[in-house]
């Protein structure tokens, strides 16, 4: 297994570990950790929630119930690895660069509401674009968030028993290439954008800094390590 790089901020809140591992991550690798770590709550082995903030090697993934007419190749020659998982929506592509967010969170202590669930991510991404002096902003009936018409921030999650996998992804300095091989998220409409655009001096590390305290702010965490 890698080294997972562990965060030791401390807040009041729901005991979480957050994860950072540095290198890129393959996504069947991260994709183990969450399910690892679902079973430990389901089975009472850990108290613990978990977080982690990564960086994927470039794949595609399709939701449970996507569409292949949203890949613009060829499935049995995809220009990078295909997956097909767990969570809802529609095709999206990881790539370096793009800031991943995945959260097993028990949402009992929370609210047992994906809705609410699904627009605290947002307002966890929103909240971040906020911090680096842009202005983010959801679409009517849509999932994810916006950015001068175009979309920054993507949003897939599944979930059993309350208990949450999968998460959000922050484009913040990536190649957009692979995205023109597929409609991302099934939207024709709505073009991808990349946070370097606007903010040309933008570092990775500014991001995740930002993205750990909108984190603690949305869902009250306890970071442990």
């Amino acid at each position: 297994m890698h080294n997972l790089a562990k965060n030791d901020l401390l807040e009041e809140g729901s005991s979480t570990i957050l994860f950072e591992p540095r290198e890129l991550i393959d996504f069947q690798i991260a994709w183990n950790w969450q399910k690892d770590w679902q079973k430990k709550l389901f089975t009472g082995q850990t108290q613990d929630q978990a977080i982690w903030m990564l960086e994927h090697s470039s794949c595609y993934t399709l939701g449970r119930s996507a569409t292949t007419e949203n890949l613009l190749f060829d499935i049995e020659n995809p220009p990078f690895e295909l997956f097909r998982i767990d969570r809802g929506g529609e095709v999206t592509h990881h790539v370096p660069g793009q800031l991943v967010v995945y959260l097993v969170l028990d949402l009992g202590r929370y609210k047992t509401d994906l809705n609410w669930y699904l627009r605290q991510l947002e307002n966890v991404l929103i909240d971040v674009l906020d911090g680096i002096g842009l202005t983010g902003y959801r679409i009517n009936g849509m999932t994810g968030v916006w950015c001068n018409n175009e979309k920054v921030g993507s949003i897939g999650i599944s979930c059993r028993r309350w208990i949450t996998q999968h998460g959000m992804s922050l484009n913040v300095d990536c190649d957009l290439s692979g995205f023109n091989n597929i409609v991302p998220c099934g939207l024709h409409d709505y073009p991808t954008g990349c946070l370097k655009k606007w903010c040309p001096d933008l570092k990775m590390e500014e991001v995740r800094l930002l993205m750990k305290k909108c984190l603690l702010k949305r869902f009250g965490l306890l970071w442990t390590y």
